[in-house]
């Protein structure tokens, strides 16, 4: 039974209504938690739900032919309204981007406010899209009663026409030009801002911003905290015409300056700051002349306190009324000296407006308390999920890798058949978007707070990411995690046939098939209580699991297809795109993907019939069906017995085979598909273990993946349900452990790196196409070049083959032990593999024997300097030979996995 809590005066004051004792002196980050999925207060309400970049998305592509970085460029992000959310820097919202806050700064030589951080798209990096500046996020709790967010900040002018002119000169086989190549911050010369927030009330949260000038030389910098009403009103839709408003105020140096909103739903809206501050006010509006030449909806605009600041230009309200306002503050900062701004946003009224101003924020002692009082309920609550075992930097890269996935959740708006369609109030969209990019996804309405992989690179969902993000949001909010795994299965997401829809470029691509396995590990994490939740999501995934049996098999053979099932550029050749031959390529990954989820629905199942007696059913049907999917995999030729490997095969039209040889991840995911059926889970449901006994005396040969037997630690009998049986496993764990192949210092490498010497190269139809190991970034222009599967170290894959060995070990216990590494002359049980791999991968962040971070590779700023070297990135993946980090560069979403290795290694 969930506690309900009752917070009558603030945290400090609490009563509880439960049937369970609480502790005596209770976790107040964990009551507001547990108040919040009572629905008693929703502590969640507001949080740092802005997304970093809003421009180059799908959702604000307009174009005819999908080319979002063109038709929006980050160039029209200062003077365009968006059509679906907004972005900012270090930004909160409500889960409803009624309003919106965020930081704006200007060094006073910027061509323009920094209002978002600047990167390049797709278009423009010679890798793909690429953020060029550098922020962290570096503590939030689960309700975001406390958060922190930290940016370096050039005090010369941004170079952001070398950024964009260098890289354009820049090929595949050369790195990235990054911010810090400039020299921008050498001598020290930058500001290093940082945001605390705190909650006095899931309404009322307490900012303080301190600017630091590192420099050593006196500075000047512009503040603004800006407050705006997400954009509704320019769109001609019926009804929502209505405009709120934002009015500024001052009340001398005493009194501060105020920003007072007013709007029909969210109700009255007050940001007070401390010192003397000036109210500029325009309207979210664009600027349609400066953009098209066209005459405009508002005389002051989006772009008009930008202009105003940085050109003096008379483009803000001298009325001081808008829908976008900023409190303009001018900081003379000594040299290595610091400020700091109070700032108070508070709901002071629900709807309707309160016709009186509220009364003054409290910018003193009680603010201060609250802040206090914040931090050190934060300390509480990390001290209480980080194990007392981890050293001092592990604690530190497992809180601020949570911290990075609390940043990470973004409120996302997207309704498919409106922008397929077009709005009313705007110009008709082409014709060929109806037949484009998710023209078969109009049903989809997207307005939900979501778990992002990146809030820039990446401000859109993906399926796969998601379930991983799930795992370790678990360690700390297992309520959100849950109802973002419900979310993407709701009737507005999950495709009527049954596709989950993979990401915004392309919905109807193909994401592994991975929620059920999240489901059960947040199920687990949370207690293994919540039966409704484990019932709720097994109805919809049975829609999914059949999706992929009719529309992903098929030969109707048990084994799948998939396309790129994630893994972009693993193969030889597109593996989404039209083949180079007629015929079907048979995936080990995508069948061993199947084998692994019909896995996991049976765990779901017998799980259920404990409560529910017609799940037996269901039980028996996903044992039988990945034994099926589990044989065909040696019977179709997927399992080559003499490199003891699974390869990918094509079957063309003809009936010939190719197995394409290329010693990949592909290979080693089969590994996932396992589990045990216990004899007390037998003894409960007899008609699976009947069906089990019906399998071995009337099927034997599907005795080599159903029919391993030993006794448990429990001395009763338990049987192995696995796609590699145990003549196998020895086999294929040889090849992954190999430091040759896919055992690297930090991790598990995707691609063998026998491939390095010996690349695979096979022809069809009359064209070449290879494979090498490539442990940086990747030479191939598959998926636009800006991701790699080949050779480089992914932490989701890396966790799932830790979790499979862990899954093996409970098995086969001390009994099995491995050479580790391959050739070394060592034997090792499967969890003392698992336990070193995750301390492999861990490594990639805490500092080494020489305080050095592998993930910041050569880069001795980030090595060495005392400003720098605690603030920790998230990438995307990691350089296969030294463990740099590469790709994305401040994805936190599932490379957070970190945190719950260390964790699980450390409990």
């Amino acid at each position: 039974m969930v506690p309900v809590v009752v917070y009558p005066g603030g945290v400090e004051n609490v009563q509880v209504i439960t049937e369970r004792p609480l502790p005596v002196n209770p976790d107040p980050e964990r009551l507001r938690l547990a108040q919040a999925d009572a629905g008693a207060q929703d502590w969640r309400a507001w949080g740092p739900y802005l997304s970093e970049r809003a421009w180059g998305t799908v959702r604000e592509d307009y174009s005819e032919h999908g080319t979002a970085w063109d038709y929006f460029p980050h160039d029209h992000a200062r003077s365009r309204a968006y059509r679906w959310n907004e972005d900012g820097m270090a930004g909160v919202c409500d889960d409803r981007q009624t309003f919106c806050f965020a930081l704006a700064l200007w060094n006073g030589r910027d061509p323009i406010l920094k209002e978002r951080m600047f990167g390049l798209g797709g278009d423009g990096g010679n890798h793909g899209e690429d953020v060029k500046e550098y922020w962290w996020y570096e503590d939030s709790t689960p309700t975001h009663s406390y958060m922190r967010w930290r940016y370096h900040y050039p005090q010369a002018a941004f170079p952001y026409d070398e950024l964009v002119a260098v890289n354009a000169l820049r090929g595949r086989d050369d790195t990235e030009y990054e911010l810090v190549d400039t020299g921008i911050f050498d001598d020290d010369r930058y500001w290093a801002v940082t945001v605390d927030y705190a909650k006095a009330s899931p309404t009322d949260l307490c900012v303080l911003v301190t600017v630091a000038n590192r420099g050593d030389q006196d500075a000047t910098l512009h503040v603004l905290p800006t407050l705006w009403f997400r954009n509704t009103w320019a769109w001609g839709l019926p009804g929502g015409d209505r405009l709120p408003t934002i009015v500024g105020t001052t009340a001398g140096p005493a009194a501060g300056a105020r920003l007072l909103g007013e709007h029909w739903v969210l109700g009255q809206l007050l940001l007070e700051g401390d010192g003397e501050p000036t109210p500029l006010l325009c309207d979210n509006d664009s600027n349609a002349e400066r953009l098209w030449g066209l005459p405009g909806r508002s005389p002051y605009p989006k772009d008009g306190i930008n202009d105003h600041v940085v050109a003096g230009a008379a483009t803000v309200n001298p009325d001081r009324k808008g829908t976008k306002g900023a409190l303009h503050y001018v900081l003379d900062v000594p040299a290595g000296g610091q400020r700091q701004i109070r700032l108070r946003l508070t709901r002071t009224a629900p709807p309707p407006p309160a016709s009186a101003p509220p009364p003054p924020a409290e910018l003193g002692d009680d603010f201060d308390g609250v802040l206090r009082a914040r931090r050190a309920e934060a300390d509480r609550f990390f001290a209480g999920v980080i194990p007392a075992g981890a050293s001092e930097d592990e604690a530190l890269v497992a809180r601020q890798a949570i911290a990075g996935l609390m940043w990470g959740k973004q409120f996302y708006h997207f309704d498919v058949k409106r922008w397929l369609e077009g709005d009313p109030g705007s110009a008709p969209p082409p014709a060929g978007r109806r037949q484009g990019r998710n023209s078969h996804w109009w049903h989809m309405t997207s307005f939900d707070v979501i778990s992002m992989p990146d809030p820039w690179e990446y401000p859109w969902y993906a399926a796969w990411d998601l379930a991983f993000h799930c795992v370790t949001i678990a360690r700390v909010d297992p309520g959100f995690a849950k109802d973002q795994l419900l979310l993407l299965l709701r009737e507005w997401y999950l495709h009527p046939n049954g596709q989950i829809p993979a990401y915004e470029w392309a919905f109807g691509d193909v994401n592994p098939p991975v929620h059920a396995w999240a489901a059960l590990k947040v199920y687990e994490i949370d207690g293994g209580r919540d039966h409704e939740f484990l019932a709720r999501i097994m109805h919809k995934l049975l829609l999914n699991f059949t999706w992929w049996v009719n529309r992903k098999d098929t030969g109707g053979n048990n084994v799948f297809e998939g396309g790129f099932l994630g893994l972009d550029n693993v193969g030889p050749f597109d593996r989404s795109a039209a083949l180079p031959v007629a015929g079907i390529l048979e995936q080990s990954d995508g069948t061993g993907w199947m084998a692994m989820y019909a896995l996991n629905l049976l765990d779901m199942a017998i799980v259920l019939a404990e409560h529910d007696r017609a799940y037996v059913d269901i039980a028996t049907k996903f044992f039988e069906h990945f034994a099926y999917i589990a044989a065909a995999a040696y019977e179709q030729g997927l399992w080559d017995d003499e490199d003891a490997f699974f390869y990918d095969v094509l079957r063309r039209a003809d009936g010939t085979t190719v197995p394409l040889k290329v010693r990949s991840v592909v290979g080693l995911l089969p590994l996932a598909a396992t589990t045990r059926l216990t004899a007390q889970a037998l003894h409960r449901l007899p008609e699976l273990g009947a069906r089990l006994r019906w399998f071995l005396t009337n099927r034997p040969e599907y005795a080599e993946v159903i029919g391993a037997r030993r006794i448990g630690p429990d001395g009763r009998q338990q049987r192995l349900l696995s796609m590699v049986g145990p003549d196998q496993v020895v086999r294929l764990l040889a090849r992954m452990l190999d430091p040759d192949e896919f055992l690297s210092d930090y991790g598990l490498r995707t691609l063998s790196r026998a491939h390095l010497d010996k690349p695979f190269t096979v022809t069809l139809g009359g064209q070449e196409f290879s494979v090498g190991y490539e442990p940086a970034e990747s030479t191939s222009g598959l998926f636009g070049g800006n991701s790699n599967w080949r050779g480089p170290i992914w932490m989701p894959t890396n966790f799932l083959l830790i979790s499979a060995l862990r899954d093996y070990a409970a098995f086969f216990g001390d009994d099995l032990q491995v050479e580790y590494p391959t050739r070394s002359g060592q034997k090792r049980t499967l969890d003392e593999v698992a336990d070193d791999l995750s301390a492999r991968l861990i490594s990639l962040f805490t500092r080494d024997d020489w305080g050095r971070r592998p993930i910041y590779g050569a880069a001795q700023l980030f090595q060495t300097h005392p400003d720098w070297r605690d603030l920790l990135c998230f990438p995307e993946y990691f350089h296969g030979d030294n463990g740099a980090g590469l790709g994305a560069w401040h994805q936190t979403g599932w490379t957070a996995l970190v945190a719950d290795l260390i964790l699980t290694r450390r409990r």
